[in-house]
């Protein structure tokens, strides 16, 4: 099979335009009611759900940013079995030893099935994750579950009207893009990207980036400013399509930037939690300790639990993991979120790290 009828399977990226969506939605629907017509003549026993649970042990451990803030870590199986298949853009969970759950990109060679390869900035007020992180050494195991995949790259010619790719990385967000380029130059579509950053020493990969030559424009903080959405963007003719990863600010601006463009496609991924939109102030009482907590207009519930040191599950902080997951037991929910399913909505549960109180109503969570 060759690489692009391989990626010619993938499925269409969620944030497709919404007319494409509807006619593949509705051929999906009919599909599905064809084959439960199907399986039930027929009385076909589905499978059992497969453990897709697995022991990682650190096989290499390699500083990539000559500020020494960014390791990467290189796992294997545990087991010594393959791991499972990946495509650029894909990221795996990670459960630490400590308990908590953290996302990460894969950044290593889709095509290598005997390890999988991460970096991790180290945050010291991060939360523990990356901390945790740089502390593991080779022989430790970590747990995973995965890969999964929110930020597939789609493929010229098949369901995508591309015609070149424009990567915008900034600082630690070059993980899940530099996998894309190595498929894009194998395909040999039509890619540029510009990699941004505080300084030259806080770049990770940087090495790896420049073997593409005059592809890529390194820009720092310190030597030419911080970059504006214009400069990131360039030109950005008609039929480009723009993956984009890093800091909040830098998104808000691409996006903001490419409001109309109706011929540029816009792909991106945070590593952080998106800003709150039209929030207003409220309040939540936590049920075991009947503990008070305001949130702010601007502040998520989540962030609003850890300031006041109420202990909350976490992890993406994006409301696409469901790690937050929490029981409503009083007060009518905004839910921001398109994880959960409506019965679950209905069963009073929310996501804190997006979702918030509908206008007028004080919350009480099951913590």
């Amino acid at each position: 099979m060759g690489l692009r009828e391989q990626y010619r399977r993938l499925p269409a990226h969620p944030f497709r335009r919404q007319r494409r969506d509807v006619f593949v939605g509705m051929a999906g629907a009919a599909i599905a009611g064809m084959e439960a017509v199907s399986g039930a003549i027929r009385k076909v026993r589905l499978p059992d759900e497969v453990d897709r649970t697995r022991l990682l042990r650190v096989a290499e451990r390699q500083v990539v940013a000559h500020d020494e803030n960014v390791v990467a870590l290189t796992f294997d199986a545990a087991d010594g079995a393959p791991l499972p298949r990946w495509h650029p853009g894909a990221h795996i969970d990670i459960a630490l030893p400590s308990g908590l759950l953290r996302q990460y990109s894969l950044c290593g060679d889709p095509g290598v099935g005997e390890t999988y390869r991460i970096a991790v900035r180290c945050i010291p007020d991060g939360g523990g994750g990356s901390v945790e992180m740089h502390g593991l050494q080779i022989g430790q195991t970590v747990t995973t579950h995965g890969p999964r995949n929110a930020f597939p790259l789609t493929v010229p010619g098949y369901g995508s009207p591309t015609r070149a790719f424009l990567f915008v990385a900034g600082g630690i967000g070059i993980t899940p893009i530099l996998p894309m380029l190595a498929l894009a130059e194998r395909l040999g579509v039509d890619w540029s990207m510009v990699y941004a950053g505080r300084s030259h020493d806080s770049l990770p990969f940087v090495d790896e980036v420049n073997r593409f030559g005059d592809k890529i424009e390194v820009r720092t903080d310190d030597v030419n400013g911080v970059p504006t959405a214009a400069e990131l963007l360039g030109d950005c003719p008609d039929g480009t399509t723009v993956y984009a990863c890093g800091p909040a600010p830098m998104l808000t601006g691409i996006r903001a930037a490419l409001v109309g463009r109706d011929d540029v496609e816009l792909h991106f991924e945070r590593f952080a939690a998106p800003p709150v939109v039209d929030g207003r102030e409220f309040s939540v009482s936590i049920a075991s300790t009947n503990k008070e907590v305001v949130v702010d207009a601007e502040e998520t519930l989540l962030s609003a639990l850890r300031r006041a040191n109420v202990a909350a599950p976490y992890s993406c902080q994006q409301g696409f993991c469901g790690t937050c997951r929490t029981r409503v037991t009083s007060g009518a929910v905004d839910h921001r979120d398109t994880l959960l399913t409506e019965p679950e909505r209905a069963d009073g549960m929310m996501l804190t790290c997006v979702s918030r109180a509908a206008d007028g109503e004080r919350l009480i969570l099951d913590l």
